[in-house]
């Protein structure tokens, strides 16, 4: 067992300063008697240790509660944290068209937005070595997960991404690679990756594409560009007046050009997802390629023991209180 914060601890030092001070300061307690035959048949009464056994428990709550504050902690054991040097950034188009069913889950249709989402997080479950971060675009571009080797936290915020609103519906490339880099751009690793999927065009945003393409080269920033959707036409989901869901084939629009430019500028890879096997092999591709020697940390697990401390101590405290007010209550 240790504690988180032992400076507290001084405190008990005190307390036989504390003890010593209480005795010395105030006057006896006495009653006045005009005459001691007044008190002789009382003489022979023993002195009562009620007041000794309320000073104790007075004196172990305080005990308690200083030690509650220095939080003790308790060892659960030693884990291995292996580090491996690697710093991927996902950007992920949650533009409408992402919503157009032309992917396969489980044997039933979904969009592509549910189909990106359910192998991105294969690929994190199989990186659990790497700090991983995530950016979420459609007219504009924003971090949704930072770096990170919380890949609980990051799963929690991946899931939680949904297709943007009609008023801010878009698709910012440059703008989702520039937020990317932001992320990495400061940060001494051995590789830093981006990982950018789209459906679309570049059509939005203050950065154009190849421009962001100029500035990850400078940084040494790979980047592996995805363009997700079926060839020629793919349904988009919409509801009839009857409130009935409906199918409308659009065009499948992707600049797979500025996508295979920016990929080969930063000494990357383009691909092209028509189908759900190969987006998963798209993914299975990356993991194999981006791999590196590992850097193992050792971190301790600590449980908390506050509660532990903190309630025994109160309890202590409110049986002085409870017995001095009734069982063993003093005249005033």
């Amino acid at each position: 067992m240790s504690f988180a914060q032992p400076q507290f601890l001084l405190l008990l030092l005190l307390l036989p300063a504390l003890a010593w001070l209480k005795g010395k300061v105030g006057f006896q307690p006495a009653f006045l008697y005009s005459s001691v035959q007044l008190v002789r048949g009382i003489m022979g009464i023993t002195r009562s240790r009620a007041g000794a056994v309320l000073l104790k428990l007075r004196w172990l709550a305080l005990i308690l509660f200083i030690l509650a504050l220095a939080r003790p902690q308790r060892g659960e054991g030693e884990a291995k944290l292996t580090a491996s040097g690697i710093d991927i950034v996902v950007a992920l188009d949650l533009s409408g068209s992402m919503s157009s069913e032309d992917f396969e889950l489980k044997g039933r249709r979904v969009n592509r937005l549910a189909i990106a989402k359910d192998v991105l997080e294969q690929f994190i479950s199989r990186r659990p070595n790497d700090r991983i971060g995530l950016v979420a675009f459609a007219r504009d571009a924003y971090i949704a997960a930072p770096l990170t080797l919380d890949h609980d936290f990051l799963q929690q915020n991946l899931e939680r991404l949904e297709i943007a609103t009609p008023d801010k519906d878009g698709t910012a490339i440059g703008s989702a690679l520039g937020a990317a880099l932001n992320r990495v751009r400061e940060i001494k690793s051995k590789s830093k990756i981006v990982i950018l999927m789209t459906d679309g065009q570049n059509n939005a945003g203050k950065v154009p594409p190849l421009t962001a393409a100029e500035a990850a080269e400078t940084l040494g920033v790979k980047v592996y560009t995805i363009g997700v959707g079926t060839r020629g036409m793919a349904p988009m989901p919409y509801t009839d007046p009857f409130g009935r869901k409906r199918y409308a084939q659009q065009p499948v629009d992707i600049d797979e050009e500025t996508l295979q430019k920016i990929s080969a500028r930063t000494g990357g890879k383009y691909y092209r997802a028509d189908k759900t096997e190969t987006l998963r092999s798209i993914y299975d591709q990356t993991d194999r390629l981006e791999k590196t020697e590992v850097q193992v940390k050792k971190y301790q697990h600590y449980r908390e023991l506050f509660p532990w401390v903190a309630l025994p101590g109160l309890v202590v405290l409110l049986l002085e209180i409870i017995l001095n007010q009734t069982v063993w209550r003093r005249l005033p």
